[in-house]
């Protein structure tokens, strides 16, 4: 039976009450025989900052590069609103994504049959809705130098701040996170569509001159279209099911992950991957999952947090980083008929579907229902 080394990163708020689901049903595959996982479990966030003045420990950073896969919850909260800005919950998220080089966003927005009403968009619109945002995760915006807050010295605006982000990009940046998209597709439709702003961004258009020559040097075979990321975000709302894999960049990404996660209802329901480069001798990636949702400060601790979105990144897991694929979908198929039952928790509730579980409740009817289906 394959070990595998499953690194936990609770975090904050709900983040420890949504990874307990997923704890039990990493002990139900040990103990059925599926796989063997070795778990561990480390700091991060605030959480982290309380126990060593760091949001995530140098120790859980060496642990985090030699699992298989790590699990990440969720962090942040009011708590630590005034910590230092290089010491914030959020530091420790994109310090793992930076140290272990995890350029590959993969963030779906799939809208079960059950849950099409619960969508602030009408039933046609987003029922059957399957698309697959892939977001460069490690460049752009966000990684940008210089970075700076800082004082004018001269001129009218003397005396006045002044904020700096900078965005660039390379093109092996766009160049590899291209391919993953491309071999995404080759999975579903075959189609993709990159969004970015070539129209006053000089980054926007590189981006759009390589992925152009990936696709026709490499992909010829898919359908590739060019969108203004503005635009996309229209269209997103407007009419959705046009897309099958959006690939964008770090900002862009952000933006349009967060409005294609609406559209199936809940922040509550949507798993993310993020990948990192195969290893040349061993093909493996590193890799970290966490679901789209927050922290949820004002619930944690109330039972009320949706575990469907851990659940679902643990199933990514499975999928990209376990060579569990057949597992993955039972998981998949096992959230969808625990929906279909109509087993709600608070942020999926509706008139015609109240809330009736906790978040342990439905961790629990979901093992229940891929014990069945298994």
């Amino acid at each position: 039976m394959t070990s595998h080394s499953l690194f936990l990163l609770p975090g904050d708020g709900i983040g420890p009450e949504v990874m307990a689901e997923v704890e039990k049903l990493v002990h139900w595959f040990s103990k059925q025989g599926i796989a063997r996982f070795e778990t561990d479990r480390g700091l991060v966030g605030g959480s982290a900052y309380d126990a060593h003045g760091a949001a995530i420990s140098e120790a859980d950073m060496a642990k985090a590069q030699a699992a298989d896969a790590v699990l990440f919850g969720a962090v942040g909260g009011p708590k630590w609103d005034k910590v230092p800005y290089e010491v914030r919950p959020e530091a420790g998220l994109l310090r793992l994504r930076k140290d272990l080089g995890l350029f590959a966003n993969l963030r779906p927005a799939i809208c079960y049959p059950a849950l099409a009403d619960a969508s602030s968009l009408k039933r046609d619109v987003v029922e059957g809705l399957d698309i697959l945002i892939v977001r460069e995760l490690t460049g752009g915006v966000y990684f940008g130098e210089p970075k700076v807050i800082g004082t004018r010295d001269d001129g009218a605006h003397k005396g006045e701040k002044y904020a700096i982000d900078t965005q660039v990009y390379d093109t092996y940046e766009i160049e590899r996170i291209a391919r993953v998209a491309f071999d995404l597709a080759k999975t579903r439709k075959n189609k993709v569509s990159s969004a970015e702003k070539r129209n006053v961004m000089k980054t926007g258009v590189l981006w759009n001159e390589v992925v152009t020559r990936i696709h026709q040097t490499e992909y010829p075979d898919a359908a590739l279209d060019h969108v203004l990321a503005d635009n996309c975000a229209m269209q997103l709302v407007r009419w959705p099911k046009q897309f099958d894999v959006i690939v964008t960049d770090n900002l862009f990404g952000d933006v349009l992950s967060d409005v294609a996660a609406m559209l199936t209802g809940s922040l509550g329901m949507l798993p993310s991957a993020s990948l990192g480069a195969p290893d040349a001798r061993t093909g493996r990636r590193k890799s970290l999952y966490e679901p789209v949702h927050g922290s949820a400060p004002d619930i944690a601790g109330k039972g009320y947090a949706n575990p469907i979105a851990m659940i679902g990144s643990f199933a990514m897991a499975l999928r990209y980083s376990l060579n569990l694929g057949d597992w993955a979908d039972k998981l998949d198929r096992a959230i969808a008929a625990v929906l279909a039952q109509g087993i709600r928790t608070r942020d999926i509730a509706s008139d015609a579907m109240p809330a009736n579980a906790s978040t342990s409740e439905m961790g629990e009817a979901i093992l229940k229902a891929l014990q069945k289906i298994a």
